[in-house]
This record gives structure tokens, C-alpha cells and sequence, in this order.
């Protein structure tokens, strides 16, 4: 790309990515979730009992990365691993208690966020920018041959 502007897509999303990750690292210290469990948390309390296959392939990312934050979340009390009653190598994830008790403010968390990103678009200007990064994100799923 040659754009004597400097502006291409690329560095406002790695901005952003590295924005996020000091965010998030700094509002879920407190329960020690880091930028590497953040967002398996965030699917966990949409779909508790999912496998982990099914984790990896929702937030599409490699089953060994999922497998490390699984770990770390297991060792903190967040969640934990059962073998499925129909199949056995299939494990399946389950919120603690723990969990579930700072789920209120684990989510006020991520609308702080969200908030910080939206605060002077508009409803329409939201929806046509996750239409754009919706296709962003098609366009490397499709070039990569639906690699992670």
C-alpha cells in the first residue's frame, strides 16, 4: 500500500489491540485475569458448559492458547473442566461461584470499554463500523483459508 498519509487500517487496529490489552490488564487486575483470559471469560458467561473446542472456535483462537488460558483460569476458581457424560474427550467448561460473583462487575468492565470506543458516535455510525470490521475480519478469515 503506498499512502503517503500514513493511514491504513492495520495500525489503528494494532492501536487499538494494544489500547484494549493495557485497558483490560489494568480493570481485571483486581480478580487476576489478564489480557490472555479476558475474553475466554467473556464467552464463558454467554455459553457456561461449552467444550473447549467449541471455546476456541468461537473466539478463533488455536486450541493451544485456549488450553493455557483454560488452565489459568482453572488455577484462579474460575471455572472448571468436566469430561462430557456422552463423550469422554470432550471436556466441558464450567463458571465457579467465583465466577459468577464478580460477573456484575466483570461486565461493567467490558461496557467501560465499549463505551470509551462508541462515546461520540452515533447509533448508526456503530453499526456501520462493526459492519466494516465484521468484513475486515471475513477478508483475512477467507485469504487465510479459515486458518486461526
Amino acid at each position: 500500500m503506498n499512502n503517503k498519509n500514513d493511514e491504513y487500517f492495520g495500525k489503528y487496529i494494532s492501536i487499538l489491540h494494544r489500547q484494549a490489552n493495557v485497558f483490560y490488564s489494568k480493570e481485571f487486575n483486581k480478580f487476576g485475569i489478564g489480557s490472555g483470559q479476558y475474553m475466554f471469560m467473556i464467552h464463558l458467561y454467554r455459553n457456561d458448559g461449552i467444550s473447549q473446542e467449541e471455546l476456541s472456535d468461537i473466539i478463533n483462537i488455536d486450541k493451544g492458547t485456549t488450553a493455557k488460558a483454560i488452565k489459568k483460569l482453572e488455577e484462579l476458581g474460575y471455572i472448571e473442566r468436566n469430561k462430557d457424560s456422552e463423550d469422554k474427550r470432550i471436556n466441558r467448561i464450567y463458571l465457579t461461584n467465583k465466577a459468577l460473583e464478580i460477573k456484575e462487575e466483570f461486565l461493567e468492565g467490558l461496557m467501560k470499554w465499549e463505551d470509551m470506543l462508541t462515546s461520540d458516535l452515533s447509533d448508526e455510525e456503530i453499526l456501520y463500523g462493526l459492519k466494516i470490521l465484521n468484513k475486515l475480519t471475513n477478508n483475512v478469515s477467507k485469504k487465510l483459508g479459515g486458518n486461526k
